[in-house]
């Protein structure tokens, strides 16, 4: 391609609501534009980026022996009505209706559709298993849509879902995904992790994150540097502390701690590590009655150390709060409690309480908490001697780097990642409530066991910037940069040598398979070297009458503080082997 041809459209300055290093990159980088908030046009620049995405993650599904498909962007809203998720889904789901007044979504995803084809198509075992997927537009009503591809309303997703005869079928049908996903992300050039991660709104039980390494990341990443373990904040499990509880030594005393609400001030003030405070927490499930109205409410008191943070995934894996819960209102604090939140605690309570204890709470001894009185806590707490165990013991809390891997191999580390891909086991979330059915060897009618796996196409660019990038601009990895390679000729416009020198080395790059640019706009050097630092492109070869003479021309790869002189006969060869090298 020659930069005459194309559409090169650079900024000095990024516009101010651009938040993030890949939102002001890819726009000063003329690779996308905003057209409202959350949706942005794909530009030349940046759409070269999203097709060598597709292109490696369509070949590696292929080779997986995935089949490619294509459902629609507007779907009926029956299907998601019969899945259960037209509500389930909240508002992130965009409901319209047309002239007929007849309901219909905009897909975020597409588990009822393909679902849907599987039980009008697949009817016997012999068919199976099989894997359908596509690469299709998607829109998600984010309430907060920002940092421009990272976290988009409409972006364009790979999603694939796969179809078994059991659970173990199942079970190795995602490995097949687990382990071409890692396929894709090497071939991007990108250091990623794949984690343990939560199954969310899409629901199932066995689930993977693949995440982008990047400390300007969303999610905290838990792994162990001694071993293989990884998971996400949400899934990664704090284990309960090793050996009995310490015996009890302090007396219980009700101590002042005047305008001290929270753990931190009271450790403070009392001149005692957080870690010998408890903080207090409190939950409430609604009470329905036969006709499904809320005739009340039942209140939970979770107890969680004072330095550590409540992990709400883990809470709603809690019997009797996983169907659901709610933080309480003031109103039944006060009814339980007697006082208001800075000072509530286990003790001395108005009205019962469902208690829960994290693991390391369980094991505590001599600890703090509030008196249920403003302006006291009470110190030297301890079970069974000043209030019975608790109602329920469990992981309640975030891990924190140090604590021991659940591997046993080692401590937890911490680090910052974007997720560009999750695989998932469904189980029969949605073959049992849609009837997608199969008959097995003995002619019974079975529901099939699915499984389904995303990748953000769209968000991997912004990842990649975010992972790879310095003050010039983007880095790109060779496998998505928008080219691999650009010839910057100095004065092509000027120099019939350099022009000549030029068109030669783009015709043997362009001969040898290489995704090349020749910039022949005829601009200033500075600007020139500028953009293609702006834009990333990894591979920079630079012409110069000057070098010309002397034989040579200037090699530069993106990542180096300086230029290579390389012989002019011998340049097409050298840059054959530093791209094989990449």
């Amino acid at each position: 391609m020659k930069a005459s041809q194309f559409f090169i459209s650079t900024l000095k300055e990024a516009p101010a609501d651009a938040e993030v290093v890949s939102h002001r990159l890819m726009m000063r980088a003329g690779m996308i534009k905003k057209l409202g908030t959350g949706i942005y046009t794909y530009m030349p620049m940046g759409l070269r980026v999203i097709r060598k995405v597709e292109a490696i993650v369509r070949e590696e599904m292929n080779r997986a022996g995935a089949v490619e498909l294509t459902m629609p962007v507007v779907q009926p809203s029956e299907y998601w009505e019969e899945s259960g998720r037209f509500q389930a889904y909240g508002p992130e789901l965009l409901r319209i209706k047309d002239r007929h007044d007849r309901s219909f979504v905009i897909q975020p995803t597409s588990e009822e559709i393909v679902t849907d084809i599987a039980r009008q198509e697949i009817r016997s075992y012999k068919q199976l298993p099989k894997n359908f997927y596509q690469i299709q537009t998607k829109f998600r009503d984010e309430r907060r849509p920002r940092f421009g591809l990272m976290r988009g309303r409409e972006f364009i997703m790979k999603d694939a879902y796969s179809f078994d005869r059991d659970l173990d079928s199942a079970k190795g049908s995602y490995k097949v995904m687990a382990d071409a996903y890692r396929r894709i992300f090497d071939r991007f050039g990108l250091r990623y992790r794949a984690v343990a991660a939560d199954s969310g709104a899409i629901g199932g039980d066995v689930s993977q994150e693949f995440q982008v390494i990047a400390a300007t990341g969303e999610d905290a990443i838990v792994y162990c540097p001694d071993s293989d373990y990884a998971a996400n904040m949400e899934k990664a499990e704090a284990l309960a502390p090793t050996g009995p509880r310490p015996a009890a030594a302090k007396p219980m005393t009700r101590t002042p701690t005047p305008g001290k609400a929270t753990c931190e001030d009271v450790a403070e003030l009392l001149e005692v590590p957080l870690s010998t405070t408890v903080k207090s927490l409190v939950l409430a499930t609604d009470l329905l009655d036969e006709a499904g109205e809320v005739k009340g409410a039942e209140v939970w008191l979770l107890l969680v150390r004072g330095d550590h943070d409540m992990n709400e995934i883990k809470v709603s894996k809690v019997p009797g709060l996983d169907k659901g819960f709610r933080f309480a209102t003031t109103a039944e604090i006060e009814d339980h409690f007697g006082c208001k939140p800075g000072y509530l605690g286990p003790l001395n309570l108005k009205q019962p309480v469902r208690i829960v204890a994290d693991r390391e709470v369980a094991v505590m001894a001599d600890w703090i908490c509030g008196a249920n009185e403003v302006d006291f806590h009470i110190t030297g707490v301890n079970w069974g001697r000043d209030l019975p165990e608790p109602d329920a013991v469990a992981d309640l809390r975030n891990v924190v780097a140090g604590d021991p891997s659940p591997d046993g191999k080692g401590v937890l580390a911490i680090e910052r990642g974007i997720e560009v891909g999750h695989v998932f086991v469904l189980g029969t979330k949605y073959s049992k409530p849609m009837n997608a059915t199969f008959l097995d060897e003995a002619g019974k009618p079975q529901f099939l066991e699915m499984g389904c796996y995303g990748i953000g196409i769209t968000r991997l660019p912004a990842a990649a910037i975010e992972q790879n990038n310095d003050e010039r601009g983007i880095i790109w990895p060779d496998a998505i940069a928008p080219f691999t390679v650009v010839v910057c000729p100095i004065g092509m416009d000027r120099s019939a040598e350099v022009k000549t020198a030029a068109e030669a080395l783009y015709g043997q790059l362009l001969a040898a398979g290489v995704d090349v640019m020749l910039d022949d706009r005829g601009e200033r050097p500075g600007a020139m070297f500028a953009d293609w630092e702006l834009i990333g492109v990894p591979h920079r070869v630079v012409i110069s009458d000057r070098g010309l003479k002397e034989g040579q021309l200037e090699y530069q790869h993106r990542r180096d503080t300086a230029a290579t002189k390389v012989s002019a006969a011998g340049i097409a060869e050298f840059i054959a082997g530093k791209l094989a090298a990449a």
